[in-house]
């Protein structure tokens, strides 16, 4: 199903068996109350150094709340959008949202009988607020969402935008409210902490140290019975004290990627651990400099295309955390089958060296000793890179540097250098190929934006884009783009989608590689209703906006 539908009621959801809030009736009144029980210890492995300072501002996206993701069980959205499944639109503290035809305007009712959590009620002024917040601060606007307009219509919130949204839903509805009566004297909500995090959310912060986060729950929730009593968010070193961690039950709920995760992680107690990297529409692509050689030449972007070993990355570099990336489209499977052009439906990667050197051979490569030679009469030499301490980045890199030495000759080297110095790299265009993920969403859109838009190289700032880091620059692809976002009907985002897969497997401006999932542990020990490969309702990341309906639907495990 493709996230299209204008009007989302929590009836609605209700009625598919969508909507996650135990006890909660459709209007927002509270359902069963009284005391929760229990505890959950969510951790994430970035270092002590984001417990030293308490940041609990949800625009502050490296402040302890946002990075280890207790935020989300403070500050809520208008609606939950689901990456997977169904892709479905679960109302929150919006009873009801309703996009208009071209998705440049949107309605949302205010759930009734919301408190926040200092017992001041909730109401259309709020979101109203938050809105208008980003809008007259530009570094609040953290998913472009380029407002034009916040207005109260009777009881309703519209919203309008100086584009369509269509593409940008879940930035859209998945922005935390605030509270007017808070923030209005807060002077720079850019850099303010809000120690005191005033939310809708079923939790408050109950202690804050070095040591980790205690979030206690609230009894007057809107949603009802909150199932876990107790939140403590953890943080450790490095991976590899995660594991550890997840292997002894001391931490219940995390996001880190496992090598061997069934040997490593799962039969370390095979009843109750559950690994699982939901697949989302976002493939890991090797994105390569097209603006210098030797990749900025397509005949050899088609022949290192044409030898990568898919099948080697997804068993050796991510353990099988998600399916093999098949489709010559680059759009991940059987999430993204749907967006298939008809004339790729059946088209998969193939090896195929002796194509590949043809194609080489064809547009002037030779070989001396067994090295790839250009036209020009260069040896052809390149780095692939990735940060050290990315396992799964860097086994990645090494694959692909192996297979294209072995099958093409050409001086394929590996680096890993820290995360800042390649990260500044990646943005400032001092790179020839790295190993990267793209962005994700309901659709595709996503992907091609991330590898073929133009216009963020229009939109650099002192040499460093925001995206379209292999700096490609094809103004049809980037017209095209622009025509899908922007379309009111299916059949033209059809249209548009179906070129740029065209654009995207002849030209070959990077290089898709494998499936990069959502990854997450969890075990049932103490709850169970988590969502999984067979009940994807959400993802189980922690640190996502769908992380509170994720705990609203837990139940206690029977004993």
């Amino acid at each position: 199903m493709r996230l299209r539908k204008t009007l989302i009621t929590a009836s609605a959801i209700m009625a598919i068996g969508a909507l996650a809030l135990t006890g909660c009736s459709s209007n927002g009144s509270s359902g069963a109350s009284g005391s929760s029980g229990g505890s959950l210890t969510v951790a994430k492995p970035d270092g002590a150094a984001v417990l030293a300072t308490q940041i609990n501002n949800p625009f502050i996206t490296t402040g302890s709340g946002m990075s280890l993701g207790y935020d989300r069980m403070i500050y809520e959205p208008l609606a939950i959008v689901n990456p997977v499944g169904k892709n479905e639109t679960t109302p929150w503290l919006a009873s009801k949202v309703e996009w208009n035809s071209d998705y440049t305007q949107l309605t949302v009712t205010p759930r009734a009988n919301v408190k926040w959590s200092d017992g001041k009620p909730f109401t259309a002024d709020d979101i109203i607020f938050t809105y208008n917040l980003i809008k007259s601060t530009p570094a609040l606007d953290l998913g472009g969402l380029k407002l034009t307009e916040v207005k109260k219509d009777g009881g309703d919130v519209v919203l309008s935008f100086s584009e369509s949204k269509f593409v940008k839903q879940g930035d859209v509805l998945q922005v935390g409210i605030v509270p007017e009566h808070q923030w209005k004297t807060i002077a720079d909500p850019t850099k303010d902490a809000v120690k005191d995090a005033i939310g809708t959310g079923p939790y408050t912060v109950k202690t804050f140290s070095s040591q980790g986060v205690v979030l206690k729950a609230r009894t007057d929730y809107w949603g009802g019975k909150v199932p876990v009593g107790e939140l403590k968010y953890l943080e450790y070193n490095d991976n590899t004290g995660l594991l550890r961690a997840l292997q002894s039950g001391e931490t219940d709920w995390a996001q880190i990627f496992i090598t061997d995760y069934q040997k490593n992680y799962v039969d370390k107690d095979p009843k109750h651990n559950v690994f699982w990297g939901a697949n989302v529409l976002s493939p890991d692509m090797i994105l390569v400099n097209n603006t210098k050689a030797p990749f900025n030449d397509v005949a050899f972007r088609k022949a290192v295309n044409m030898v990568i070993d898919r099948k080697a990355h997804a068993e050796k570099a991510r353990s099988n955390a998600g399916p093999e990336l098949t489709n010559v489209t680059g759009i991940p499977q059987p999430t993204g089958d749907q967006y298939i052009a008809a004339e790729y439906k059946d088209q998969t990667f193939k090896i195929d060296v002796d194509g590949a050197k043809k194609v080489l051979t064809d547009a002037g490569y030779t070989w001396k000793s067994g090295a790839l030679i250009d036209p020009s009469g260069n040896p052809v030499s390149f780095t692939l890179s990735d940060p050290q301490g990315w396992n799964d980045y860097v086994t990645g890199i090494q694959l692909v540097a192996t297979q294209i030495k072995n099958t093409l000759g050409a001086d394929a080297k590996v680096a890993t250098p820290d995360a800042d110095t390649w990260t500044a790299n990646v943005a400032s265009g001092n790179f020839d190929a790295v190993l990267h993920w793209t962005g994700s969403g309901s659709n595709p859109w996503h992907i091609y934006d991330d590898v073929m838009n133009g216009a963020y190289l229009e939109q650099a700032a002192d040499g460093k884009v925001a995206d379209n880091f292999g700096r490609y620059n094809n103004p049809e692809a980037t017209a095209l783009l622009k025509e899908y976002a922007q379309a009111s009907e299916d059949s033209a985002r059809t249209a548009a989608l179906n070129k740029l897969q065209k654009i995207f497997v002849e030209d070959v401006p990077a290089i898709p590689i494998g499936t990069h999932p959502q990854l997450a542990e969890y075990n049932t020990r103490k709850f169970m209703g988590w969502p999984s490969e067979s009940n994807q309702y959400a993802t189980a990341d922690p640190t996502q906006p769908s992380a509170v309906q994720v705990l609203m639907k837990l139940k206690p495990a029977s004993k």
